[in-house]
C-alpha cells in the first residue's frame, strides 16, 4: 500500500487501538538518570537513549509516534540530526511516523518545507501543517504528500485553551475560523483518497472541545482526526471518541506526557512504567470506542 491513510489504518487494525504516543523528550521530566548533562553532546546523548527506549517498549502496543521537532531543534544541527535518526529507527520498529512540526507558509516556501519533510528516505511518513496561509500555501504539501505516499494531519481545531480566542472568531454570517478550515481541508482532502475512503489529508481536532469535534466530524466525513488533549490535558478517552464515526473509525489519539512521564516512572524501571502507560492508554481508547 502506497497511501497513507490505508497504511495508517491497517496498522491500527493490526495494533486494535488507534492511538499515537508523542515524543516530547524534555530534559526536565526524563527519569534523573537522563538530566545530569552539561554539554549539547550529552544532552542529546541522554535523548538518544530515552527516547529509542521508549520506542522499544511502544512498538509492540501502538500504531504510530509522533515526535515532537521542537525539541530537537532547540540542539541545533545535531538536534536536528537526532530527529530524523529517530525516525529512521521508528520504522525499523514497524512504527508509523508523524513528523509534528506544524510547517506553513507561502507557496513557494511551503514547497520547500514539504522537500524537507515529505520527500526522501529520512522523511517521516506524516507531517503536521498550518494552513492558515490558505490553500496556495498548503498545495505544495498535498502535492508532496501524494506524490510520496505519505501524508498530512492539518490544523484545524487545536486543544490549547486560548485556540478558542482565534479560531471561533465569527464572520458575518455567523461561521467561525475553524469550519471554513475544516471546509477547506475537505476540498484539499478529496484530491488523495484511498481505497478505505479517507483521505491522507487529516486534520488536527483536539480532544478538549468535543461539542465542535462532532460537527467537525459531519464537514471532513473523509479525513482522519489526530486528536491531541488526552490525559495531561484533561480529555478523557470518551471526550476524544466525539472525533471518531460510529463505526470507531476516523481518528487517531496522541498522548505525550502521560505516556512518557508517567507516575512512578523515575527510577531504573522507567521503561516498565513507560510501557505499562502505554498498555494503560491503549486500552482505554479501545474500551471508549467499544462504547460507541
Amino acid at each position: 500500500m502506497n497511501h497513507f491513510a490505508d497504511r495508517l489504518l491497517a496498522a491500527i487494525d493490526q495494533k486494535g487501538s488507534p492511538v499515537c504516543v508523542g515524543l516530547d523528550p524534555n530534559l526536565t521530566r526524563m527519569p534523573q538518570e537522563f538530566r545530569n548533562g552539561a554539554t549539547v553532546d550529552e544532552q542529546l546523548a541522554a535523548i538518544r537513549t530515552f527516547c529509542r527506549g521508549v520506542l522499544d517498549v511502544v512498538a509492540p502496543i501502538v500504531p504510530a509516534v509522533k515526535p515532537q521537532n521542537a525539541y530537537f531543534e532547540a540542539l541545533g544541527p545535531k538536534g536536528s540530526a537526532l530527529y530524523f535518526e529517530l525516525i529512521s529507527y521508528a520504522r525499523e520498529l514497524g512504527l508509523l511516523v508523524i513528523s509534528d512540526a506544524k510547517r506553513g507558509d507561502i507557496g513557494s516556501t511551503s514547497a520547500a518545507y514539504a522537500a524537507a519533510h515529505l520527500r526522501g528516505e529520512a522523511a517521516a511518513d506524516s507531517l503536521t501543517v498550518n494552513g492558515y496561509f490558505g490553500a496556495d500555501g498548503t498545495q505544495p504539501f498535498v502535492d508532496a504528500a501524494a506524490e510520496t505516499g505519505r501524508g498530512l494531519f492539518v490544523l484545524v481545531r487545536t486543544s490549547n485553551p486560548s485556540g478558542t480566542t482565534i479560531q471561533n472568531f465569527t464572520d458575518a454570517s455567523g461561521k467561525m475560523f475553524y469550519q471554513h478550515m475544516a471546509e477547506q481541508v475537505a476540498a484539499l482532502g478529496s484530491q488523495c483518497v484511498g481505497e478505505r475512503g479517507y483521505s491522507a489529508i487529516g486534520a488536527v481536532v483536539g480532544a478538549t472541545c468535543p461539542a465542535e469535534a462532532r460537527e467537525l466530524r459531519e464537514t471532513m466525513p473523509q479525513q482522519i482526526f489526530l486528536v491531541p488533549g488526552y490525559g495531561a490535558q484533561g480529555a478523557t478517552a470518551d471526550d476524544c471518541c466525539a472525533s471518531f464515526k460510529a463505526d470507531g473509525t476516523g481518528a487517531m489519539v496522541n498522548a505525550s506526557r502521560s505516556v512518557l512521564y508517567p507516575a512512578g516512572g523515575d527510577g531504573a524501571d522507567w521503561k516498565d512504567a513507560v510501557q505499562a502507560a502505554a498498555k494503560d492508554f491503549a486500552a482505554d481508547i479501545a474500551g471508549a470506542i467499544a462504547r460507541l
